[in-house]
């Protein structure tokens, strides 16, 4: 099964709602990954839960990955 189509932004990156406008453009999608997890046997707040454990892990590489950039920028400009 695949994975319906995500809208891309017709906002701009500075608009005070792109946040929402993402939320609404991921919604459906969302929410049918849930409805193929829950049919294979996966709870609804199970594959929540993961949903938002696997987002929390990878806003925290994204994270990591940005405070990796500064130092490597900060140690070649100390060399």
């Amino acid at each position: 099964m695949s994975m319906r189509t995500i809208t891309a932004p017709y906002v701009t990156q500075d608009d005070p709602d792109r946040p929402i406008r993402c939320q609404d453009a991921l919604n459906a999608a969302v929410q049918e990954l849930v409805g193929q997890a829950t049919a294979v046997g996966w709870s609804d707040r199970e594959t929540l839960a993961a949903i938002i454990e696997i987002a929390d892990n990878s806003l925290l590489s994204l994270a990591a990955n940005d405070d990796a950039e500064l130092l490597i920028a900060l140690l070649k400009r100390m060399t």
